[in-house]
């Protein structure tokens, strides 16, 4: 870890205030940082994930293809299935299957129950607050530049994400053997890989950036799906409890605790998750044009769906459904900031807030009815990130293999 701060940190904060101004006004205590809090939150942009990176400078000196191969045999059989596993495959399975005492497996199963109960309320907060709204951080952005991100579709990314939610949220997800527990480590590996790609880049710059993929913006990103998520849920009328919502924060708390987030930058609970993700917030806004043709790309994305009937009205429709969103969460000055063109009103949560409101009621006034609510909320969530990406159950390996080819 460097003490010296990157000059990224902070660059912009006229931005980085408007960009928070909503976490601000929901946050119970006053948010902005202290010194200690504002420089603890520059160092984070300096440090990256010491066992992951140390994992991957093995595979890297072994061989991608035959070290991957064992990555994989102990991720899907556990550490014991590799006869002589080596040293840094072996620590690395240590650590990620020794729970941290803080674990309380109830309030996973309890968050990830809530997750499913939401439907595709999900979709429209994930895509249209945590995505869109991380497009504003310049830094980020670049690590995506470099990397090809820009190049691939958006639907692609916003699917690739999706899934590893899905995978998290599922009953038993952060199982030892779980889909969501096995996917976030395939992402951390991912992670470190980047990482290692995007550092030794003739295109960055450690001084102005800090370390790619460091754990300022992996945090940043963590609670955007936690703290970030619950104010999105229950705009749009899921009325969650303060109890259930602290579940949900437990829940990506484990999953970033996983993909190698210190455990000082995962809150457990909303109010805490709240006041440093307005701090990130903070430090990371600084629109650029990366970020601008990100968002845009996005913000197009469902002209491109292939709707059977009324493909046009539909595909106008959830455009703006999504923009209306947009301008929830980001305010008319981070969608001008994008390129995003101006809507006047967040007409779409003013509708479906009663209408959801109604719906969770009903839906959860019995333990029975609770099941089948989040039983056809799942099935929602999967049918339209089958219907993102045009078959059924896409995965992230894609991603895994463009950046194995790139690796020094």
């Amino acid at each position: 870890m460097n003490d010296t701060l990157p000059t990224q940190h902070g660059a912009n904060l006229p931005a980085g205030r408007r960009a928070v101004r909503l976490l601000r006004l929901l946050t119970p205590r006053d948010p902005r940082p202290s010194e200690r809090e504002w420089r603890r939150i520059g160092v984070a942009m300096t440090a990256g994930d010491p066992p992951a990176d140390a994992l991957i400078a093995w595979m890297v000196g072994l061989g991608m293809g035959p070290a991957r191969a064992l990555f994989e045999r102990a991720l899907d059989q556990g550490i014991d299935a590799v006869p002589d596993a080596p040293e840094p495959l072996r620590r690395f399975f240590a650590a990620a299957e020794a729970p941290p005492p803080w674990l309380d497996r109830a309030r996973l199963e309890r968050g990830g129950e809530i997750c499913r109960l939401v439907g595709n309320a999900s979709a429209d907060v994930l895509r249209d607050g945590a995505l869109m709204g991380g497009y504003q951080a310049a830094g980020l952005n670049r690590v995506l530049v470099i990397t090809g991100a820009l190049e691939k579709g958006a639907g692609k990314r916003l699917a690739e994400t999706s899934q590893w939610w899905l995978a998290c949220t599922e009953a038993g997800g952060m199982d030892r053997f779980g889909e969501g527990f096995k996917q976030s480590l395939r992402v951390r590996m991912v992670h470190a890989l980047v990482r290692r790609h995007v550092s030794r880049h003739p295109a960055w710059d450690a001084a102005r950036d800090g370390v790619p993929v460091a754990q300022m913006g992996m945090a940043a990103t963590q609670l955007a799906f936690s703290a970030l998520f619950l104010i999105g849920i229950r705009t749009l009328g899921y009325l969650v409890s303060r109890a259930e919502g602290d579940a949900v924060m437990h829940l990506m708390r484990y999953a970033g605790w996983l993909m190698g987030i210190d455990e000082d930058l995962l809150p457990d609970d909303e109010g805490t998750g709240r006041t440093l993700l307005y701090q990130m917030g903070l430090s990371l806004t600084d629109p650029d044009a990366a970020g601008a043709r990100l968002a845009q790309a996005l913000a197009d994305e469902p002209l491109g769906r292939p709707y059977p009937r009324f493909a046009r009205l539909r595909r106008f429709y959830a455009r703006e459904r999504n923009l209306s969103l947009n301008r929830f969460f980001m305010g008319a000055a981070g969608m001008k900031a994008l390129g995003l063109p101006w809507r006047p009103l967040p007409w779409f949560p003013m509708i479906a807030f009663p209408v959801n409101t109604v719906r969770f009621l009903w839906g959860t006034r019995s333990a029975a009815a609770r099941t089948r609510m989040a039983e056809r909320g799942r099935k929602a969530q999967h049918r339209w990130v089958d219907e993102l990406v045009g078959r059924s159950r896409h995965e992230i390996g894609g991603a895994i293999r463009h950046i194995t080819e790139a690796a020094p």
